[in-house]
């Protein structure tokens, strides 16, 4: 399982949320998603733990806490949703589901 972390700075480095979140265990791994486009830190990231428990402590211990200048967001990270191949459900070109009218 891993950790969702949110309202992260757009300054934050993998080694700022690695250094933060060892003093709950061991990290495993930190994921910082950037967006497709302009490459830019998107706000939010993921930590996997060592262990349950390390992760709660992590949770109890950060969630709310001010880093950088801003309150974190820190829970239990939900599982992806499959969006399946075409990147959503958008219904195609025209968008209307056949009820364009002309």
């Amino acid at each position: 399982m891993s950790i969702y972390v949110g309202n992260l700075s757009y300054e934050v480095k993998e080694d700022d949320i690695k250094g933060v979140f060892a003093e709950y265990g061991t990290v495993k791994r930190v994921q910082l998603p950037t967006d497709r486009e302009t490459g830019q830190p998107r706000g939010f990231g993921f930590v996997e733990m060592g262990t349950d428990a390390e992760e709660a402590a992590a949770i109890e211990g950060l969630d709310g806490a001010e880093w950088m200048g801003r309150d974190l967001k820190v829970n239990k990270a939900k599982p992806r949703e499959d969006r399946g191949s075409s990147g959503g459900n958008r219904g195609g070109y025209g968008g209307g589901g056949g009820r364009n009218r002309y």
